[in-house]
């Protein structure tokens, strides 16, 4: 354990846990994050680099063989379960974290040699100073990247709720996209913005709005807040166990207006 405790990965989650004021659990793995099956059927868990429960946030750490070919950890003459070498199946587990994490409510930053200071061979400088400032901004809500879509349907539901009696409030749970009161109601929003992948998007919505459903009051509702080109993706989940779960969704229109579709009753 020596050598990882000193590499350049578990330095990244010791600053992580630093900016998250969490210890991390390390080599974290899930039941529905999977490996292909081996010879005998059996498909073992995939560890993530480090999770924090308390954030519902997942970070990996990628050196360079993640992103370019590098013959010592590619072998690539030798097959794995997955019928390639160890480099395509790297690039193929890394891809299923990316689909399967924010699939179960959590999310997942990737940090890269190329987001901190670091050599020619992606060896960390380690100026933590540095460092601390790059990872709070990755580890941000938005990540320092948020698409401008997403601002501009966030921008016109505030809008909205505001004509609609709605006031803004501090979010009870730091990572939620907006949160209003009026009266004795409360609605807690998680929005998305124009996306290649609208499906994804949904469904990590949902999952985000899952894990903020912490209160038993019936007047506290849910909103997923979406583009028009993204209202199919989130009507996937049938209107029943919406109406269930208290969510309800919204559309914001290319010229920003809102329309609630199909009111959870």
């Amino acid at each position: 354990m020596g050598a990882r405790d000193d590499s350049d990965e578990a330095y990244v989650v010791g600053l992580c846990d630093l900016v998250l004021g969490e210890r991390a659990l390390t080599q974290h793995t899930f039941d529905w994050l999977l490996g292909d099956p081996g010879a005998g059927g059996r498909r073992v868990r995939l560890p993530v680099d480090a999770y924090w429960p308390g954030h519902g946030l997942v970070v990996e750490y990628r050196e360079l063989q993640h992103d370019r070919p590098v013959p010592h950890f590619d072998k690539p003459d030798r097959l794995t379960v997955s019928g390639v070498h160890r480099g395509e199946q790297r690039a193929l587990y890394d891809a299923r974290r990316e689909v399967e994490i924010p699939a179960h409510g959590l999310r997942l930053v990737v940090v890269r040699p190329a987001d901190l200071p670091a050599d020619g061979r992606g060896r960390l400088r380690r100026s933590e100073k540095a460092d601390l400032a790059a990872l709070r901004k990755l580890l941000s809500h938005d990540g320092g990247r948020r698409a401008s879509d997403e601002d501009r349907v966030v921008g016109a539901f505030r809008t909205w709720l505001l004509a609609e009696g709605w006031t803004p409030v501090d979010p009870t749970d730091r990572w939620t996209d907006l949160e209003a009161v009026r009266g004795d109601e409360r609605l807690v929003c998680e929005a998305k913005g124009r996306t290649s992948d609208p499906g994804i998007d949904a469904d990590t919505a949902y999952g985000q709005l899952l894990r903020r459903m912490t209160s038993q009051d019936p007047r506290t509702r849910y909103a997923l807040v979406v583009p028009s080109s993204s209202v199919k993706a989130a009507e996937r989940v049938p209107l029943h166990v919406r109406q269930l779960l208290r969510i309800d969704v919204y559309e914001v229109t290319d010229d920003g207006r809102v329309r609630r579709l199909h009111p959870a009753g």
